[in-house]
């Protein structure tokens, strides 16, 4: 077999030369070593077939633009490779300047014109037989772009339009379609930025709305039919802010300065007129504009100092580009770099003190931000002496969230004056001194009782406290006011009530007492060290309470512009305080503002409106013990006169009752209600 010199192996490849229908069979690979042996199988098929157009005859109608260029494959099914000829009609065709036939049977002709049309017939031939397969060439116009894209130059957020008319074979259907950069535009995944413009199928304009940076370059439309198509492109530049500076770099680093650099980022086709530079602190993530070196970064720049910056302060940087167009993006942030210590530059504020334990002088402050501290160790420095003196005192206070100070000596007297100022310091060195402050030392209780106090009853469970005030010349502090003692006459004073009042006012109104009770009552002065010794007591009995029965039998007549109202008087219990008159709480509806009425008997004549239709009224007893418990009636208006009884004694729970006549309709709700 070997000796045909058609079969040959090489390298592991078993190499067929001229096959025939011999050749077909399995073949066997076999690859053994000192460790084994291996097989391979495979089926080698040898055919030999007619060349047949069965399965891919050449299409019968084949379209072709005027001038355009068309390919019509020829391929048959055929084993060994056919032979392949080309004929329009009778007559041959060989390859010319318009006729290519490619070397696998392919027809391909060029520039066409109306007289290509016919029939064109390809013709497979190998020594197994042959075949043929035809199709007619049908001419159409070509597709022409009539009116092609114009370039364009516009600003970011701005609209606009880019214009593509065709021509085409009125027998064709035509579509458009657009690119971006050789990239088909996808109109459903656009966010609303492409929209078609018309629907008219030779017009295939393409609108772009809010345009972005992003939608700069070339735009190329296309007008397709299923034979040909045409192109024409346009740029678009979109202007807009700068994009944002690369590679912010720290260097210089000083307590208040820093040296800044990057590198320019994308200008957007309008030139950087200047920089703005930013910084944030760990004590804040908001980022805030700096003040720089120089003032007004012009846009050639790459490099800056930025200035007033806070000693001992963790900063991260970043760089924004201006245009006309507005303000870019910003720039990645720096590195974190931390600016050097320096001595404080501020001095503490909020200077204040007093209070405490007798001996002892107690300074406030405000403690100092951790911007303002400048470095580590940081601390405060005390200068205090009596108001008069020469020598100053001084004290460290070690710890910067620390807000008091407590000194205390024998020698210090009550509420004496302390002339007082603070500064901070740290490991760089001290700073500025506050201005001087007045500071009193620890005061001492009030020495002195107020005298004259007068209680007097005014209702059932309250009364009203005055008194004379001490003088301030017989404090040794503030006076801050008076605490008011009250107890039941059999208590002791140690369970006294307590009512304060504040600052100079020598007066008060006491509530929550018990009716008809007999109480102690006594005045001390206060300050912030305590309580002084308390005036003499003096006694006052509360009135009885009022009557609980509320007014009943209300009757009310209509006359004119007057309705009457009347009911039973309301005589008092033995344990209840006299009933000395009544009171009437009367409004017009709901939304309206009330009018109160005085009566000292029961009955009282109230004008009312020509156009009155109904009216509510609430009638209580009131005396030395305060006033009652209300009724209250809802009056409705017809004609005429009509009385409705109640009584609100024997039937405590609010309710209604409707009295009907032929000239007025009424409706009583007795309620126990505060006026």
């Amino acid at each position: 077999l070997f000796a045909q010199n058609r079969i040959e192996v090489s390298g592991g490849e078993l190499r067929f030369s001229k096959l025939v229908l011999e050749d077909s069979g399995m073949y066997q690979c076999v690859a053994e070593n000192k460790h084994g042996t291996v097989y391979a199988s495979a089926e080698l098929t040898v055919q030999a077939l007619a060349p047949d157009f069965r399965l891919n005859p050449v299409k019968q109608l084949i379209p072709a633009a005027r001038s355009g260029k068309v390919i019509i494959p020829c391929q048959p099914r055929a084993a060994p490779k056919a032979t392949i000829l080309w004929t329009k009609g009778t007559e041959l065709l060989i390859n010319s300047s318009r006729v290519t036939i490619t070397t696998d049977g392919t027809l391909i002709l060029q520039n066409i014109s109306k007289s290509d049309e016919g029939k064109y017939t390809c013709f497979a031939e190998n020594f197994m037989g042959k075949a043929n397969s035809t199709g007619i060439l049908s001419v159409r116009d070509a597709t022409k772009i009539t009116l092609a894209p114009s370039s364009a130059d516009i600003n970011v957020g701005e609209n606009l339009t880019l214009q593509c008319h065709a021509s085409h074979d009125p027998t064709m259907d035509l579509t458009f379609t657009w690119s971006l950069d050789d990239l088909p535009i996808d109109f459903d995944k656009s966010e609303g930025h492409y929209r078609r413009a018309s629907a008219k199928e030779a017009v295939g304009d393409l609108s772009i709305f809010n345009t972005q940076l992003k939608h700069s370059g070339r735009y190329t439309c296309t007008a397709q039919t299923v034979v040909d198509s045409a192109s024409e492109s346009a740029t678009l530049t979109v202007r807009g802010p700068p994009g944002p500076p690369g590679g912010v770099v720290v260097r210089d680093i000083g307590d208040t300065t820093v040296q800044l650099s990057w590198s320019r980022g994308f200008d957007n086709h309008s030139p950087i007129a200047r920089y703005i530079v930013e910084a944030r602190t760990l004590l804040s993530s908001k980022w805030k504009q700096m003040r720089t070196n120089p003032v007004n970064i012009e846009g050639n720049a790459e490099t800056a100092q930025v200035v007033n910056l806070i000693p001992w302060m963790d900063y991260e940087f970043r760089v924004l580009a201006s245009n006309i167009l507005g303000v870019g993006e910003p720039s990645l942030p720096s590195s974190k770099i931390r600016t050097k210590e320096a001595a404080p530059t501020v001095a503490p504020s909020g200077l204040s003190g007093g209070g405490g334990a007798p001996n002892e002088l107690i300074i406030n402050w405000t403690p100092t931000l951790r911007d303002y501290q400048n470095g580590d160790g940081f601390g405060y420095i005390l200068s205090f002496r009596k108001r008069g003196t020469e020598g100053w005192l001084t004290a460290r206070v070690p710890r910067a969230e620390s807000l008091h100070y407590v000194y205390r000596n024998e020698s210090i007297g009550p509420y004496t004056p302390f002339e007082v100022k603070i500064k901070a310091y740290n490991r760089r060195g001290e700073g500025p001194e506050s201005l001087t402050a007045i500071v009193y030392s620890a005061e001492e209780e009030p020495k002195v009782a107020p005298f004259r106090v007068i209680a007097k009853a005014v209702l059932s469970s309250e009364m009203d406290v005055s008194w004379e005030p001490i003088e301030q010349g017989d404090m040794t502090g503030v006076l801050l006011g008076y605490e008011i003692r009250y107890w039941k006459d059999g208590d002791k004073e140690e369970a006294a009530d307590r009512v304060r009042t504040a600052g100079l006012v020598t007066s008060a109104h006491v509530t929550g007492l018990n009716p008809n009770t007999k109480y102690h009552v006594s005045v001390r002065a206060y300050n912030r060290a305590g309580t002084g010794p308390p005036s003499p007591s003096t006694n006052v009995t509360t009135t009885k309470p009022p009557p609980k029965r509320p007014p009943g039998n209300i009757s009310w007549t209509f006359s004119g512009s007057t309705v009457s109202i009347k009911w039973d008087p309301v005589v008092a219990k033995a344990e209840e305080s006299a009933v000395t008159g009544y009171k009437m709480l009367y409004r017009q509806d709901s939304h309206s503002a009330p009018t109160l009425y005085l009566a000292s008997k029961n009955q009282l004549d109230i004008p009312v409106p020509e156009d009155f239709t109904h009216a509510f009224v609430q009638i209580r007893v009131t005396g030395p013990g305060g006033d009652g418990i209300p009724a209250e009636v809802h009056i409705l208006r017809n004609s005429g006169t009509s009385m409705m009884v109640e009584d609100s004694v024997t039937r405590p729970v609010p309710h209604a009752v409707v009295v009907t006549t032929n000239s007025l309709a009424m409706v009583a709700l007795i309620r126990y209600l505060e006026l």
